[in-house]
């Protein structure tokens, strides 16, 4: 497969400026009154999208490859750290960040609005699947492992492992699935909501 440049935040950041002047200019005022926080973030997001080299549809194998490494870690809700325990999107986050080095949304609704929206007889390993397990649609996510398998943190007292999605359960509670590759298909609303997310992460921890 062929290696790709692209990244959530570098895509987020170079499509917003370039395909929505309106928003780029009412940055520029904005940066002016807070010049500090418009810089930090700045600086952040650059250090972060020009770090990475490759996505996942250059490094399948690996980021299947970390993924398997996490089976049997324990579930814990918020849990961001293999060692403190994960929870199904952190888990992804997780396995993308330790595999690409670019971060995602942190929680798996946000995560279901990034990438490339994709039919369930188009799925290949690394994609993204959602699920239906809490009474509300992008409540659940794992990564596709192919043969119709999927690897995830399951829920409180169960650990990371591989479910087949032919089960009725999951059969029943599938949403759809995103390729985190074809950032530039994102509409503006979608950038801007993006953006706005990294900077209030931002400013409330310092970090992305």
């Amino acid at each position: 497969m062929l290696k790709s440049t692209k990244t959530l935040l570098a895509i987020a950041l170079v499509a917003t400026f370039s395909q929505a002047p309106a928003f780029a200019q009412s940055a520029e005022q904005e940066a002016s009154t807070s010049v500090a926080s418009s810089n930090r973030f700045t600086s952040a997001a650059s250090q972060l999208a020009t770090s990475v080299g490759t996505t996942v549809v250059g490094g399948t194998e690996a980021l299947i490859d970390n993924a398997m490494q996490l089976i049997g870690v324990r579930y814990r809700w918020g849990g961001n750290t293999p060692q403190s325990g994960l929870d199904c999107s952190g888990f992804v986050r997780y396995v993308f960040n330790d595999t690409f080095g670019f971060l995602l949304p942190r929680k798996s609704a946000q995560m279901s609005k990034v990438g490339l929206e994709i039919g369930k007889d188009e799925l290949r390993p690394g994609d993204l699947v959602f699920f239906n397990t809490m009474r509300h649609a992008f409540s659940h996510v794992g990564i596709y492992v192919g043969d119709n398998k999927f690897i995830h943190a399951p829920s409180r007292g169960k650990s990371i492992r591989v479910d087949d999605m032919t089960k009725v359960y999951w059969e029943k509670r599938y949403n759809g699935a995103r390729r985190m590759e074809g950032f530039d298909k994102m509409t503006d609303e979608q950038r801007l909501q993006l953006l706005n997310d990294y900077q209030e992460r931002l400013d409330k921890t310092g970090r992305l």
